[in-house]
């Protein structure tokens, strides 16, 4: 508290804020101190309720996916969230096997692999925009053209728009592999045919083109591969067409499963069976697509406690470290407070003016941390849609907002009430004689 006289008419924040300015640098650092713990705190928070969604979201509406990735999480992530283009694929003569056997509403096959600019490919029929839904109950929807009805078209998601300006009639290049093991498909140009409306799913970052297309490519790269085994180095050949494709070329990394439902249900009685028995097959991997995400929410939300409670500890400390700021500077200020005492303050009125102090700092430093967490949540779904494909709709939760906002200044008003009382306890006697 400054030292100022003839302030009975001065009021009891302006006071408070004159005190604050007095100890500028330390009032600064505990504001930061506890911005951090209340941005942690906000941005987990903000992490877990979107990340939830956003998992739970972008599964889409198949029943089963069917893969020869190691497991089934792997699949998942790989299949649904382009994780990662799946290393195994899976023959023509399998999907034949499992596309027939059985009555399924939908069999959507995929091929990943190649890549655009960093944008994961995935090569379909042009019924996956009509049989499969990026998100249960939501269709596609496109935005501008239409689906891809021939080899070498191209359908961008929204995100892929967004980030390369691409348009309708635009050409591309596929690149196999990334960084120096990738290579550039510059026999084969793609056209930007249509463009997806936003869906909130990992989707938005995917480009689609035919299965045939894709399998063409590598045909190609197989004819480069034999005739340089056979000496022949570099040969021009034709472009390929479906006609020079062999069995071996016609291979994929996933097949998405959709069982027959009733109207109005999404629920399928033959789930568990048709699920048990895909599963004997040695040589597939079988993942319910719902159930894998369902299991990561799991092992997620037993780590979040384990952040969360830390955010919370590092905010009592932030608390603590208020107590021990205005505890050292009673010390200092002893005088000042004998000096409002003779102008008139009561022993509660000095009490009041400390414990004010202290929720300003709290709800300051909760202020600048809602801030902070803005940001930061910003720069975590950013990280997550890059490596993870996830997209989430992240924003701070402004009812948790105000809570935190609320329990900090509360915190801080607690951690204000022994320095408060130590104040209150300043003999005015002893502190008025002239300073040495």
């Amino acid at each position: 508290m400054s030292v100022m006289s003839g302030t009975r008419g001065m009021s009891d924040f302006t006071i408070v804020l004159r005190s604050l300015q007095a100890r500028l640098f330390s009032t600064i650092v505990t504001i930061v101190t506890v911005a951090i713990a209340v941005a942690l705190l906000l941005t987990l928070l903000s992490l877990k309720n979107a990340g939830n969604k956003g998992f739970l979201r972008g599964s889409g509406n198949a029943h089963l996916l069917v893969s020869a990735d190691a497991s089934p999480m792997d699949s998942v992530l790989n299949a649904i969230f382009y994780k990662s283009a799946p290393q195994r694929p899976i023959e023509q003569a399998k999907f034949n096997e499992i596309a027939t056997s059985f009555p399924w509403d939908s069999v959507v096959p995929m091929q990943q692999g190649d890549n655009y600019r960093g944008f994961p490919t995935l090569a379909t029929e042009p019924e996956f925009f009509s049989r499969f839904q990026p998100v249960e109950g939501e269709p596609w929807v496109f935005s501008e053209g239409e689906p891809f009805a021939k080899n070498f078209e191209v359908v961008l998601g929204s995100t892929v728009v967004s980030e390369t300006g691409l348009r309708l009639g635009a050409k591309l290049l596929f690149t196999h592999g990334a960084g120096e093991q990738g290579h550039v498909h510059r026999e084969y140009e793609f056209t930007v045919v249509g463009i997806l409306e936003p869906t909130g799913s990992a989707h938005d970052r995917a480009i689609f083109c035919s299965l045939e297309s894709s399998w063409i490519l590598h045909a190609h790269d197989r004819h480069e591969r034999d005739a340089a085994l056979a000496g022949a180095g570099h040969v021009h050949r034709p472009p390929l067409t479906e006609a020079d494709l062999l069995d071996e070329d016609r291979l994929i990394t996933g097949i998405l499963l959709r069982l027959p439902t009733r109207a109005g249900s999404t629920v399928s009685s033959a789930m568990q069976p048709q699920f048990d028995r895909l599963r004997r097959d040695p040589t597939i991997t079988v993942a319910s697509p719902a159930h894998e995400i369902g299991k990561l929410l799991t092992i997620v939300s037993r780590v979040d406690v384990l952040f969360v409670a830390m955010a919370i500890a590092i905010l009592v400390g932030s608390a603590v470290s208020i107590l021990v700021a205005l505890y050292n500077s009673m010390h200092q200020r002893r005088r000042q407070i004998a000096i409002f005492r003779v102008l008139g303050c009561s022993r509660l009125r000095v009490m009041a003016l400390v414990l004010t102090e202290s929720a300003l700092i709290g709800v300051l430093g909760a202020a600048l941390g809602l801030v902070v967490s803005v940001v930061g949540t910003a720069l975590a779904a950013a990280y997550l849609k890059s490596q993870v494909g996830l997209v989430l709709g992240l924003s701070v939760d402004m009812r948790s907002g105000v809570m935190v906002l609320a329990a900090t200044a509360l915190l801080a008003a607690i951690a204000g009430i022994l320095p408060a009382i130590l104040a209150y306890r300043t003999p005015v006697g002893d502190h008025l004689r002239p300073a040495a």
